[in-house]
């Protein structure tokens, strides 16, 4: 492998088994990997979990990897023995309705619960709040959206990102520029959402506009062909990023590809065609996840990639911090 880089390499790739191999070790000490994402095959018990992520922490000093998971609540949870039970974020909408105030201290109390869990064992991301609305139709969204009531989202978000916050952990908002009115799930196949820019403007744009106001750090793209928008998928799109989403929304913080081994980024081309688009359209970091050879061989394609400086002081602000 080459030297070590003083950046944060673009892809977050991941482990198959429960403790570090040499093959692990080699292939995250690569200058392009910057991340891990670490799955429910990678627990077994609290004891395991920590010499795992010691394990990764230590292959790179300078940076050192970023560890994330999805750990959303409900569905989306990826520890559960020894781990709090974090309910599916579409209970804390219902409860809004009835109660807002109570609503959002819960949704407080889940970000620091989830935070205090998952910090201690070194993880720097939780890979949530889910922005999403929750239109009635995506099967794989559904209850992991706080609401379809734009308002209701943003403040159970903001109050979810704020214990997050105050236990040290950055927020990572997904999945731009909304997932919840597509049926079709992106890990399948690309969703089309033949809605028009301006009915989108006006509903899913507004919890992530709202939230990048709030000073978000980061946020996850979405793998869905918006046609009146753009023909490319917006994870892929030039004009989702940098003109709407750093333009005119104003975002500063670091950007997530959706996983590039997904079938809905599939449809475009190979794994390095994609990883490619990817990188062009102003991602900062490509998750690539659950084949390693696939993996290897993108690490091998992008020999000629440099890490990017202004990506890399981005993927910095989201390690996690001592709470004040």
């Amino acid at each position: 492998m080459s030297k070590k880089s003083a950046l944060i390499g673009p892809l977050m790739l991941d482990v198959p088994g429960q403790e570090l191999t040499a093959e692990d070790r080699e292939v995250l000490s690569h200058p392009l990997v910057g991340g891990v994402i670490l799955f429910t095959r990678n627990y077994r018990d609290p004891e395991q979990l920590k010499a795992l992520c010691d394990g990764i922490l230590a292959v790179k000093k300078s940076p050192r990897l970023l560890l994330a998971v999805d750990h959303e609540g409900g569905r989306v949870q990826r520890f559960r023995v020894g781990f709090s039970r974090i309910p599916a974020m579409g209970s804390l909408g219902k409860l809004f309705i009835e109660d807002a105030e109570r609503a959002c201290v819960d949704a407080r109390e889940q970000g620091l619960t989830i935070a205090r869990e998952i910090s201690s064992y070194g993880i720097d991301l939780c890979f949530a709040p889910v922005l999403d609305r929750d239109c009635g139709v995506s099967t794989i969204i559904g209850d992991r959206a706080f609401s379809q009531d734009t308002e209701t989202i943003v403040r159970l978000a903001s109050a979810f990102r704020s214990g997050l916050n105050e236990l040290g952990l950055a927020a990572t908002g997904k999945h731009f520029p909304g997932h919840g009115a597509v049926a079709a799930d992106s890990h399948l196949e690309l969703p089309i959402d033949r809605r028009s820019e301006e009915e989108i403007r006006a509903t899913d744009l507004v919890p992530f506009k709202r939230l990048i106001d709030e000073g978000v750090e980061s946020l996850m793209m979405a793998h869905i062909r918006y046609p009146a928008v753009d023909q490319t998928p917006a994870s892929l799109s030039v004009k989702w990023i940098e003109t709407i989403l750093r333009g005119e929304l104003g975002f500063e913080g670091a950007l997530f590809c959706d996983d590039l081994s997904m079938n809905g980024a599939a449809a475009v081309g190979t794994m390095e065609e994609r990883a490619r688009l990817a990188l062009a359209a102003g991602c900062d970091m490509l998750p690539v996840c659950n084949d390693r050879a696939a993996a290897v061989a993108l690490l091998d394609a992008l020999k000629d990639v440099k890490p990017s400086k202004a990506g890399s002081e981005r993927l910095k602000k989201l390690y996690r911090r001592e709470p004040k």
